[in-house]
């Protein structure tokens, strides 16, 4: 029988490790659940593409040398279609793979050999730089619909000044009223007037 601390979703932050090396990929995905975090694992970017369509990730460790499609191309697609940050582990350390990496929107690159306390810090460094990022965006989403919200209110007051030939402040609050009376919010009323002038008009009246 189930608890409701059972029911609860798992709380720890979720990592991709996609490595092709078995003994790393052992010894970090092990070190790293022994630090709390969640780790699915696979071998290759092919073989982590059902993975990333079922769950929800907090944040992918890509070996940069992978068969297949290549770290750097996985990445880029998990930063187009997730926007999941990336650390990155290779083999090679030079300025122009960095680079690459960095604009594929990797967070950290790490060169091997590297155990699982060298990793800690740059792990959680990313994860902090992630949030910080998704709440940019929420922000910016926010702020979006605020202003798509405030235009289509401005342009349904327009519509009505000009159809009922009424100065603003009496179109505005007409607005309010009918979506006081149709108990909605004064911006889907707007919409509404936006989509269909002449029948919702006929509505207000």
């Amino acid at each position: 029988m189930s608890t409701p601390q059972d029911d609860e979703p798992d709380q720890r932050p979720h990592l991709l490790l996609v490595e092709d090396d078995r003994l790393i990929s052992a010894t970090l995905s092990a070190g790293l659940r022994e630090h709390g975090y969640q780790v699915s694992t696979s071998r290759s970017a092919e073989e982590a593409l059902p993975l990333i369509a079922d769950s929800t990730f907090d944040l992918a460790i890509l070996d940069e040398q992978l068969p297949g499609m290549s770290g750097l191309e996985f990445a880029a697609l998990l930063n187009e279609q997730l926007s999941l940050p990336v650390i990155f582990l290779t083999a090679f350390g030079d300025p122009g793979r960095v680079r690459s990496a960095v604009e594929r929107g990797a967070l950290g690159y790490l060169v091997k050999p590297i155990d699982v306390e060298q990793l800690l810090p740059t792990l959680r460094t990313a994860l902090a730089r992630s949030e910080d990022l998704r709440r940019l965006h929420r922000n910016g989403q926010n702020l979006q619909r605020a202003l798509d919200e405030r235009r289509e209110i401005s342009i349904a007051v327009g519509i009505l000044m000009e159809r009922l030939r009424i100065e603003r402040q009496p179109a505005f609050e007409m607005l309010r009223k009918t979506a006081r009376t149709q108990r909605r919010k004064i911006e889907d009323v707007a919409r509404d007037l936006l989509q269909a002038p002449a029948e919702n008009l006929a509505k207000m009246r």
